[in-house]
Order: structure tokens, then sequence, then C-alpha cells
């Protein structure tokens, strides 16, 4: 029972973690990197739809984003859907493929993303705290109504004290290199 208890709590977490790397991908360093187009969306048929769902996007210079719709019709949806995104960006299009410069980042722009960064990463690591206070409410739950020893839930209490230590760890680890990608000039 109880381990059922932690084991849920660590799956929790390492889903807080995974949302915090999606994230942070699509937070725009200056490299190119198609994971920053992952969060727009095209009106396309009358449904927003991501536009990696209609397109092969690629990086194939460092500075470069190229993007080509399988469906021809939809390259001015997918440029305007582009303009209309918080990125920043201006795409070309040639009638087959759209060409996304990643213009270089200034100085200040960079700190600005670092806050960004920072501040998402806070909230993965109040996630994980929830989530193991959550867990430890019910092996506390669980040791009230006698379905454990006081051993085991204390054992249990470490267990999960020991997992979430290791999450933030690797929050921090994603978070320093997300920083390190975003100060690369």
């Amino acid at each position: 029972m109880l381990k059922d208890i932690v084991g849920d709590g660590e799956s929790r977490m390492n889903k807080t973690l995974e949302l915090l790397k999606k994230d942070l991908a699509s937070v725009r360093a200056g490299r190119a990197n198609p994971a920053i187009l992952d969060k727009v969306q095209a009106d396309y048929y009358g449904t927003m739809t991501p536009i990696h769902q209609m397109a092969n996007i690629t990086a194939p210079e460092p500075r470069m984003i190229t993007i080509q719709p399988w469906d021809k019709s939809a390259i001015a949806l997918i440029e305007k859907a582009i303009l209309k995104s918080d990125l920043g960006l201006n795409p070309n299009n040639d009638g087959s493929v759209i060409r996304v410069a990643i213009p270089q980042l200034t100085e200040e722009r960079r700190v600005e993303l670092v806050k960004v960064v920072k501040k998402r990463a806070e909230e993965a690591r109040v996630g994980v705290r929830n989530i193991r206070r959550d867990v430890n409410d019910q092996i506390k739950d669980e040791e009230k109504k006698k379905t454990c020893s006081e051993d085991d839930a204390k054992k249990s209490q470490e267990d999960i004290q020991k997992k979430t230590d290791k999450f933030m760890k690797d929050i921090d680890k994603v978070l320093e290199s997300k920083e390190k990608d975003i100060m690369e000039v």
C-alpha cells in the first residue's frame, strides 16, 4: 500500500519534470530549434491545429528553421500563425517552403528569457514539493488507520524525501542547461 503511494508520487514528480522540459524547449534560445514552434497553432479547416502536425519542421542551419507544409494551401495559414505568435519571428515563404530566420538575441532579451526560465523551474519545484506533501499526508492517513506500522510510514516518508531531492537536482540540471543555451552567443 505505501509502496503504491510512494510510486504514484514518484510518477507524478516525473510528469512534472517532463512537463518542465517540454515547456522549456519552447522557450526561444539563440539557436534554431524546431521545438520553439510546438505551441504555435493555425486555423486549419476551422480547427486550431499545431503547425508541427501540418508540416515537416527542420533546422538545417544554426539560425534557420524551415517549415514544409504537407498541404501547400496551408502555407499562408502557417505563416500568419507564426506572425501572430509571441515569438517575434518573421517567416518568409517561397510558395512551397517557409523559412524562419532566428535573429540574434540581445543581451537584455537573454536576461528576460533567463528570468522566465527560472520562474518556470521554480513552479516545477513547487509542484514537486506539493506532491511530496500530498504523499506524506497519505502516508500519515495510512498510519492513523493502522494499515501500516510506524516504522514503515517513516521509511516511506524518507523514501519520498529522497525522490524529492533527486527531482529537485534534475530540475536544477534542466534549468542550468537551458540557461547556458540562452546565454550562449
